[in-house]
Parts: structure tokens; sequence; C-alpha cells
């Protein structure tokens, strides 16, 4: 028996690359982080809108529309 024919012998070339060690740049700040970061932990961005936490409405805009629907009751009962 010869060690060429031996399939039990691992070659370097064989050995996969441990998977928790595969890294990509961050969309933001371009720094090396690791694949499954829902945050960066440099610019500390989330990576995608998912990861993020949910913003509530402006101010404003919660303003605006009570003021377009008061104007609007008030349009409707002037108007009968």
């Amino acid at each position: 028996m010869s060690y060429d024919d031996d399939d039990d012998v691992e070659d370097d070339f064989d050995v996969d690359e441990d998977d928790d060690d595969v890294t990509v740049p961050c969309p933001y700040c371009r720094r090396q982080i690791h694949e499954d970061a829902e945050r960066c932990p440099y610019c500390e961005q989330y990576i995608s809108a998912e990861d993020a936490p949910s913003q509530p409405k402006p101010w404003w805009i919660v303003a605006g529309v009570v003021v377009c629907l008061v104007i609007l009751l008030w349009w409707m009962v002037v108007g009968l």
C-alpha cells in the first residue's frame, strides 16, 4: 500500500478555511468587519436596514398630518 493512494491523508490544499474568519469591508467606513456582523464595531452603523432598530416618525410629520386633519374637519363643519 502506498501513501499516494491513501485518501485519509489530507493535503494542505484540502483543508477548508475556518468560516469564522471571513471578513468584508463595511459599506460606510470600509474597515474589515466580520461577515455576519449586524453592526460595524468601528463606525457603529447598522449594515442592513433589517438589522437597524425602527425609527420613530419625526414630530413634524405627525404635526403636519394632525393640522391637515383639523383643517379638513373645520372645512367640512363650516362648509355645511
